[in-house]
């Protein structure tokens, strides 16, 4: 059975920008919101990760706690935060696709991601699924640009890139289909801000 996703109209453009978001913070923000403008977005809907593969469970923090910080941080008008990954009891973003897939033929959705993210997307599991189900929009990082662009998601899809001044065509794009897309940079960091109270805590 279909989770229940937020609400949306018929043809809408819906970013979906999933994470751990452990914990949120305004970086994350400025991501969703430059990627809210720069691809002429309805929507983009925050999706709290219950647990990401990649990381120790000790790392990723209660799931109700960073559900709930994540809402205080995504307080937009056009910002939607969604536990649907757990009602889906998904755990890589693969899944989390095939369980949406049911949703793509009434709007047009794309997946947001930070530039450290693309760099590593090869690690992912079932990562070349991913571009072939969703456009992926890839929004600038501190200190990961090169290492995006010149990755092996990157390089094998380097036919699908779009560039950054037609942005906005890439939402209703064929995949496989990604644009990079320059930002002003932000210097936070979850790993980052978990040290910092750690250390003060410790």
């Amino acid at each position: 059975m279909m989770p229940r996703a937020p609400a949306f109209g018929e043809g809408q453009r819906i970013g979906l920008f999933g994470g751990s978001f452990n914990p949120a913070h305004y970086g994350h923000y400025m991501v969703a919101l430059y990627a809210l403008k720069r691809l002429r977005l309805d929507w983009v809907w925050w999706l709290v990760s219950p647990q990401n593969p990649l990381k120790d469970p000790s790392e990723t923090g209660e799931y109700a706690a960073r559900l709930a910080f994540t809402r205080d941080v995504a307080k937009h008008p056009r910002f939607v935060v969604t536990g649907i990954e757990r009602q889906m009891d998904a755990r890589t973003t693969a899944q989390t696709l095939r369980g949406l897939r049911p949703l793509f033929g009434r709007a047009h959705f794309v997946w947001i991601m930070g530039a450290d993210s693309f760099a590593n997307l090869h690690r992912w599991h079932d990562w070349l699924e991913i571009p072939e189900t969703l456009p992926l929009a890839v929004l600038a990082r501190p200190g990961f640009s090169l290492s995006a662009l010149g990755g092996p998601a990157a390089t094998r899809f380097s036919e699908a890139q779009i560039p950054a001044n037609l942005a906005p065509m890439l939402v209703t794009a064929k995949p496989p289909a990604w644009c990079f897309i320059p930002m002003p940079l932000r210097p936070e960091s979850s790993t980052a801000i978990r040290r910092r109270g750690r250390a003060q805590t410790g």
